[in-house]
């Protein structure tokens, strides 16, 4: 077996090199000529490569909107042994939309992390996967699932992909080193890797663990929000997007291709790395961002905005302005609104959330959410501060303070999030999660 890297794929993963921009027409070869000039399939390819086209969109999709790429491969995506229905790792904590083995409740949830794993306990990233909550229909191409990952060993001989969605990974510990058909990209807690719907990966674990979030999106591709009366500037840049340059891989062996389609895990044999696209061009391509480099918007003058002035992607559904799913952050900023109540306030919400944090503490709540648990909002639930961070800020001196060592996240979806049977089932529920809010005292004077 033999692997061939461009030149520029360094062996320190944090100098991998990458192309910059969000869904840019890239170029990329990792060895000289591989790529067609001025025809997307000539009869003959150099190398003896195949030209294969991944469209991640409908052929006729509007040019804004339209997402493809053509792959120039060792073998076609389309030489593998048949596949057969796979059961899902040892405890079978994987589900697909739609949602409805258990009701949803109007409860308020919150999870602790799930526990890193024994190192007798050999688990790789797929199944590592645990299902929390989803809504929609993955076949209907319209929701979200909701899953974390946790896992101890890196995918050597197998490969995945996901026929029905894109996914949004979410680190929360530990690096991931993701060889993809399109290259490599090296993700680090603090950063976001995006890989489109149908193509095919590998995780491996610099670290030797790894433990994060997972937005499983079955809707409209994720996009960049519109800026409205922002103007031109501010939130996620798309020159801060990264996607890889070309690398393959050369290998001959047994090995295993795992797909999810229709809601279900496939197995099937394959004799060679499927990792084997030497040149590709096109927008539909994985991508990494660093959230770092969000340009938070906020108020300096009094009140806060609302929570989706933090929004660095969207998955548009078919009502304008309502998404289908939101990913919003919350990272270090600084607060300086006068006469504000400054944390996040009382609300109820059309909209349904499930919120995450990556590290430090979040800023509405004292104790209890933790970096790598979660908590669920549904439609019309009413959340905000606890009583000891209502009571804080209630008489706080409004001097500008500023926000650090802290990074929240939020899925947010117009639809109603069904949890999994195992997340209300679970000992990593908090029982007790509603008390937060009663020591709210009765304040109420008759008086002005």
């Amino acid at each position: 077996m033999s692997e061939s890297k461009p030149a520029s794929a360094q062996n320190d993963l944090e100098r991998y090199q990458y192309q910059s921009g969000f869904c840019n027409d890239f170029a990329t070869e990792a060895l000289p000529g591989a790529l067609p000039a001025g025809q997307n399939s000539p009869q003959k390819v150099a190398y003896g490569l195949y030209a294969e086209q991944l469209s991640g969109t409908a052929f006729t999709a509007p040019r804004a909107h339209n997402r493809r790429s053509w792959l120039y491969r060792i073998r076609p995506g389309a030489m593998h042994h048949a596949f057969q229905p796979l059961a899902h790792g040892v405890q079978g904590l994987f589900r697909s939309a739609p949602f409805n083995e258990v009701a949803a409740s109007p409860n308020q949830l919150r999870w602790d992390p799930l526990p890193l794993l024994a190192s007798a306990q050999a688990t790789d990233f797929v199944d590592g996967l645990t299902t929390i909550a989803g809504n929609g229909d993955a076949a209907g191409q319209v929701g979200i699932g909701i899953h974390l990952y946790v896992a101890n060993r890196s995918m050597q001989d197998r490969f995945f992909y996901d026929a029905d969605g894109e996914l949004l990974i979410v680190p929360q510990q530990g690096r991931l080193l993701a060889h993809t058909e399109f290259g490599v990209l090296a993700v680090k807690p603090g950063e976001i890797l995006i890989i489109p719907r149908g193509v095919r990966f590998r995780m491996v674990l610099p670290d030797g663990e790894a433990r994060g979030y997972i937005c499983e999106n079955y809707g409209a591709q994720f996009e960049l929000p519109e800026l409205g009366p922002i103007g031109s500037n501010g939130l996620a840049n798309a020159r801060d997007f990264l996607a890889p340059i070309a690398a393959f891989e050369d290998r001959e062996g047994d090995f295993e291709l795992v797909a999810k389609f229709g809601g279900q895990l496939w197995s099937a044999a394959i004799g060679h790395s499927p990792l084997d696209v030497v040149a590709w061009h096109g927008n539909y391509t994985p991508y990494k961002y660093d959230l770092s480099h969000f340009n938070t918007i906020n108020t300096v003058s009094f009140d806060h905005p609302d929570p989706s002035i933090f929004t660095v992607l969207t998955s548009p559904s078919g009502l304008a302005g309502t998404a289908n799913v939101d990913f919003v952050i919350f990272p270090p900023r600084w607060m300086v609104a006068e006469n504000t109540f400054r944390p996040p306030w009382f609300h109820r919400n059309i909209m349904s959330e499930y919120m995450g944090l990556i590290h430090g503490a979040y800023d509405a709540k004292a104790e209890g959410f933790a970096p790598g648990g979660g908590s669920l909002h549904n439609c019309m639930t009413g959340h905000g501060p606890d009583a000891a961070t209502f009571e804080k800020a209630s008489a706080a001196t409004l001097a500008p303070h500023r926000i650090d060592n802290t990074l929240a996240f939020m899925f947010e979806s117009r639809y109603v999030i069904h949890p999994t049977r195992f997340a209300l089932d679970t000992p990593l529920l908090q029982k007790d999660y509603l008390t937060c809010w009663h020591g709210l005292k009765k304040n109420f004077t008759g008086q002005p």
